[in-house]
């Protein structure tokens, strides 16, 4: 029965692994898929926006 508990640990952990991915891919997509492509876009305009700023600094 050793063997058993030996392989329990990583059966349930690759049991939730796949629950994991399944549930990753099923909330792809979908009714709020724009706004967040919206979301993402706006935070990397803003980043890249911030980045290429001149900088003027007082002196």
């Amino acid at each position: 029965m050793d063997y058993v508990s030996a392989l329990v640990p990583p059966v349930v952990m690759a049991a939730f692994f796949i629950g994991l991915v399944v549930t990753i891919v099923k909330s792809q997509g979908g009714p709020n898929k724009a706004k967040e492509d919206a979301a993402v876009d706006a935070a990397i305009s803003r980043a890249e926006s911030a980045h290429q700023a001149p900088r003027t600094e007082a002196v």
